[in-house]
């Protein structure tokens, strides 16, 4: 009897097929202008403001180092390295715990907790930076760090909570009741049995709310001036020349913009599935 004899001929169903066509057209929709960007930040100019736009070309790392040649770029890459990375940490250190508690001990203001947490995100940021703006200026920190780390810290809290509560909810309650039987506390069981199995969704969550504020353009131009000025808000100024836009510098600073957030994902992610490895282990 011949091997696979019997066997039909796996085939691709119409409805499957259609479903992957689509799924890779997403993909490229996705992927094509960023990777667009990038082959754009190693044109001359004279090669980008063509009609027929030129895949092949001579290039050039000008465009790359006149932007990390600039100061004032990397005192906004500092200054959003160093805001939206003590947002995240806050985020995460008040967040997540909150999250856990809402989602574990409910009470009967727990949904006006969670209603406020997302009520949060209907504001216009305008109605955010006003405010903050008066009580900065106030207070004398206004166009400093500390001022806009405190402002960011209100998104990351408010999104990592909004994120982090159902994915606490998703955890099964016999899992945490066995590790209590067990003789683990309520931190124990926090750190070493909840975190885990909702590592994912936490992931997803800490990443959405670095790349919200790292973004972030309105509320960082009306809290700085000159010295707490981000990255997004440098890389703005470059197109503010009128119809003389570099328009291969302009590209290196999209690709400057975009590599903090995509190698945050990379490290959170392995680091956060290391630790959670050796804790199951």
């Amino acid at each position: 009897m011949e091997a696979g004899a019997g066997m039909k001929p796996y085939r691709l169903r119409p409805g499957r097929l259609i479903a992957k066509a689509v799924l890779a057209l997403a993909g490229f929709l996705a992927v094509f202008p960023l990777a667009w960007t990038a082959l754009n930040a190693l044109k001359n100019n004279v090669d980008i403001i063509t009609r027929v736009p030129k895949v092949v070309f001579t290039p050039t790392l000008a465009n790359i180092s006149y932007i990390l040649g600039r100061d004032s770029v990397l005192t906004g890459l500092y200054n959003s390295a160093v805001a939206c990375g003590a947002a995240v940490l806050i985020g995460i250190v008040l967040g997540l715990p909150a999250a856990y508690a809402v989602a574990r001990y409910p009470n009967r203001f727990a949904g006006d907790i969670q209603f406020f947490v997302l009520s949060l995100r209907f504001l216009p940021p305008v109605a955010v930076a006003i405010p903050l703006m008066v009580i900065w200026l106030q207070i004398g920190l206004y166009d400093t760090l500390p001022a806009l780390i405190v402002t960011y810290s209100l998104l990351t809290i408010s999104v990592i909570m909004w994120l982090a509560i159902p994915a606490f909810q998703g955890v099964p309650k016999e899992i945490e009741e066995a590790a209590f039987v067990d003789g683990y506390g309520a931190y124990s069981v926090f750190w070493r049995i909840a975190l885990p199995v909702a590592a994912r969704s936490l992931i997803g969550a800490i990443a959405f709310s670095f790349v919200l504020v790292w973004n972030e353009f309105l509320i960082a131009l009306m809290l700085s001036s000159s010295n707490a000025k981000t990255l997004p808000i440098v890389a703005s100024e470059l197109s503010q020349q009128g119809m003389n836009v570099p328009w291969g510098i302009l590209n290196a600073s999209v690709v400057l913009l975009s590599l903090p957030p995509l190698l945050f994902l990379g490290v959170l992610s392995g680091f956060l599935n290391s630790v959670f490895r050796q804790k199951k282990s």
